[in-house]
């Protein structure tokens, strides 16, 4: 595959495809088995995990972002609202609509000091 063949979305033998998802091009990929797995095995690493549920939009079906008591969290496509807090109820696991309660602070911190690690991390290597 050369290189304006990856930027055109075009896969060897012709056929197209929208990258990772294997969909049409200009559709939506829907929340997958994987993408449940996902979260469950995240889920079930972790304590103090509560979802927060992202509305759809036009680039991206809805999604769920899992936050865990330290601020890590994890994000991938769950089907709808509904789906998300059958998720949360199966799983004793509190749900959030992200639209009416924003964000945990936890998780802006986390994401933060990741940042910093991996600035301290890049220093390191480059001295």
């Amino acid at each position: 595959m050369g290189l304006f063949d990856a930027l055109r979305g075009r896969r060897k033998g012709g056929r197209k495809g929208s990258g990772k998802g294997g969909g049409k091009p200009g559709t939506l990929r829907q929340a997958s088995d994987a993408d449940t797995r996902h979260l469950d095995e995240w889920a079930g690493q972790r304590r103090g995990v509560e979802a927060f549920v992202e509305p759809r939009t036009a680039v991206t079906e809805t999604t769920v972002v899992l936050v865990a008591h330290d601020g890590e969290w994890t994000r991938r496509r769950i089907g709808s609202l509904e789906a998300a807090q059958r998720f949360g109820k199966k799983r004793s696991m509190p749900v959030y609509e992200v639209a009416k309660t924003g964000y945990p602070q936890r998780m802006r911190d986390y994401t933060e000091r990741q940042r910093i690690l991996e600035r301290r991390r890049r220093a390191e290597r480059d001295s």
